[in-house]
């Protein structure tokens, strides 16, 4: 039996939509939040670079109440990048080897709505881009500005 034009066309197309269906997962962004301040996207490690949010098992002090405040940090990240698309831009690697980059949901850097929302600090050994969202969020009492805290790098040591 042979195929007339339109009946040859309709086998081809199905057997495309069939490969590419097969083959080619078209997946958003793979994304795991391991912390404030460093994610799993598509299978790499990245860490924000030019701020430092508490550790994950840090805890702050508010009105005498224990606050986990490494898992706000984290849950705010979260809530921010809810189901958005997240892109980053590169800075290079850190020497524990996970890539520094700046990300951005709907062309907003998430560093940069971490410190000023006062769940990040501004890490001025390697950077001075956030100080002024630091400032901000310190002036306004913001997030961990609003309790009695430990940087994350003075924490880090001792624990």
């Amino acid at each position: 039996m042979y195929l007339n034009k339109t009946n040859l066309f309709l086998v081809i197309s199905i057997c495309l939509i069939f490969f590419f269906l097969t083959y080619f997962e078209i997946k958003p962004n793979e994304l795991k939040v391991i912390d404030g301040d460093t994610i799993h996207l598509n299978g790499e490690k990245i860490r924000f670079s030019g701020i430092d949010t508490p550790e994950i098992n840090q805890k702050c002090i508010k009105n005498d109440e224990i606050i986990e405040c490494g898992i706000q940090a984290k849950e705010l990240l979260i809530k921010k990048i809810g189901n958005n698309e997240i892109n980053c831009i590169r800075k290079g690697k850190d020497q524990y080897k996970r890539i520094l980059a700046e990300c951005f949901v709907n062309d907003l850097s998430l560093s940069s709505y971490l410190v000023k929302s006062g769940y990040a600090f501004a890490y001025r050994k390697y950077s001075n881009k956030f100080i002024k969202d630091e400032d901000f969020a310190r002036l306004n009492n913001l997030g961990i500005w609003s309790m009695t805290f430990e940087y994350p790098w003075d924490w880090r040591k001792k624990n």
